[in-house]
């Protein structure tokens, strides 16, 4: 079943340009889970788990509310973009803070939109088969806003598992590294990690 038209991202985005503070915060409330998702990646890669990728999606999203007068753009994908860049920002100042330096360092912040964009379109491919037709897809959000949402709905462990190993790239030994676990036994989740999100995304997509 898609969503209703009004609560389709390109009809609120039309409607909070227009001045509606409370479709821009639906619309917000969409790319939650995928900003949750890109900041967690980022956050294990430079920042060593120091600071939780929850609050940093929040403070994104706040920063989105304040700022929104300054987006220029029009589409959804514009939008997102947009999202990326203020995440971007964040994530520079969190990196800038905790290696103690205080000059803004704009090279960390480009190369950081990219990784984002990357780890977005990282989550488009390889995870699962395409649930939705494109036309259905179009309708709603991209997949790899629809796979965020399902990954932010499975158990911790195993959606720790197929950040780790799909979107940071690290091999099994490496995840048992981290996660504290046996190579043995995260090759024997890794099949029911990605059923159960087929399950949900396909729940998502319906």
């Amino acid at each position: 079943m898609s969503e209703p038209a009004d609560l389709q991202p390109e009809s609120l985005l039309r409607q909070a340009k227009a001045g509606d503070g409370a479709a821009l915060s639906r619309l917000l409330e969409l790319y939650r889970a995928w900003l949750v998702i890109l900041a967690r990646v980022q956050i294990g890669r430079r920042l060593q788990e120091k600071v939780d990728a929850s609050d940093v999606a929040q403070d994104a999203c706040l920063g989105a509310l304040r700022d929104f007068g300054q987006f220029r753009g029009g589409t959804e994908a514009e939008f997102r973009a947009w999202l990326r860049q203020i995440l971007a920002s964040l994530l520079a100042n969190l990196v800038r803070h905790y290696q103690g330096t205080r000059q803004r360092d704009v090279r960390l912040e480009r190369r950081l939109v990219i990784e984002l964009e990357q780890s977005s379109q990282a989550l488009d491919r390889g995870l699962v088969a395409p649930q939705s037709s494109p036309s259905q897809l179009a309708a709603r959000r991209e997949q790899s806003v629809l796979l965020a949402e399902a990954l932010g709905r499975l158990p911790a462990e195993w959606r720790e598992l197929l950040i780790l190993r799909h979107l940071e790239g690290l091999s099994f030994p490496e995840v048992a590294g981290r996660l504290g676990r046996s190579v043995d036994s995260l090759k024997k989740q890794w099949p029911r990690a990605l059923a159960h999100l087929r399950r949900l995304l396909g729940e998502e997509s319906r």
